[in-house]
C-alpha cells in the first residue's frame, strides 16, 4: 500500500467519524462521501464497518496493530468459518458472528458483503404450501370450467356462485426485522409460509 493510498483511507475514516458523530445514518454518510470523492469514495461496506466501530466508542482512525505479521483477519479460513455459521442459521446477527469468531464487527461486515457477496433481506410471504396432488386437482377443475365457458360463454356466469373459507388466527405475526436472513445477492429472496402457532382461531366463509 502506498503512502498516498494510506493517507486517502485515513482521510475517508476521519470524514466517516465526523459524520457518525453528527448522528447521520450509514446510508446518508455513503451518499455524502460519494458526492464529494466520487470514484475514489470507499465502498458502503467499508463505511458500515468504520461507522459501526465509531458508534461503539472507537476514536482511532488508524489500522489496528497486528501481532505476528501481516495475517489478514479476512483470511480464507475465517471466511469459511463465517460462511458455515451463516449456512447453519440464515438469521444469525452480525454481533453474534463477531462473538462466535472473535472477529471485529467491521471484519464480519467485510466478509459478508465483499467475500461472500451476501445481503440481509426479509423473507417474502407466500401462500400455504400445497401438495402435487392438490395442484393437479386445481388444474383439472380449471380445465373443466374453461370447457363449460366454451360451450355456453354467454350464460355460464349467471349460474355461478363462488365461495371461499379461511381460518382467522389469533396471533402476533413475526415482524419484518425478525424474519430477515442472509442470502446471496442476485438470487431470489427467501420465502416463508404463513404457518404460525395460534392461541385460537375461527372460520370465516364468504359467498
Amino acid at each position: 500500500m502506498t503512502d498516498a493510498t494510506m493517507l486517502t483511507k485515513i482521510e475517508h475514516r476521519a470524514v466517516i467519524k465526523f459524520l457518525t458523530k453528527q448522528g447521520k445514518t450509514q446510508k446518508v454518510i455513503h451518499e455524502e462521501i460519494v458526492a464529494v470523492y466520487q470514484d475514489s469514495a470507499p465502498s458502503l461496506s467499508t463505511i458500515q464497518k468504520w461507522s459501526s466501530e465509531f458508534k461503539r466508542g472507537r476514536e482511532s482512525i488508524e489500522d489496528d496493530p497486528r501481532a505476528g505479521g501481516p495475517i489478514s483477519a479476512t483470511s480464507e479460513e475465517n471466511v469459511k468459518i463465517v460462511e458455515k455459521l451463516v449456512l447453519e442459521d440464515a438469521r444469525i446477527r452480525v454481533k453474534t458472528l463477531a462473538e462466535k469468531t472473535k472477529l471485529s464487527v467491521g471484519t464480519i461486515h467485510t466478509i459478508l458483503y465483499e467475500h461472500l457477496n451476501l445481503s440481509k433481506v426479509s423473507a417474502r410471504w407466500v401462500l400455504r404450501m400445497i401438495t402435487p396432488l392438490q395442484k393437479q386437482v386445481r388444474v383439472e377443475c380449471s380445465k373443466g370450467f374453461l370447457e363449460l365457458c366454451s360451450e355456453n360463454s354467454s350464460g355460464i356466469f349467471e349460474h355461478i356462485v363462488t365461495d371461499d373459507e379461511t381460518w382467522v388466527h389469533h396471533y402476533d405475526p413475526e415482524s419484518k426485522q425478525e424474519s430477515m436472513q442472509w442470502h446471496k445477492k442476485g438470487t431470489d429472496p427467501p420465502k416463508k409460509f404463513k404457518v404460525c402457532p395460534s392461541v385460537g382461531k375461527l372460520m370465516a366463509t364468504v359467498f
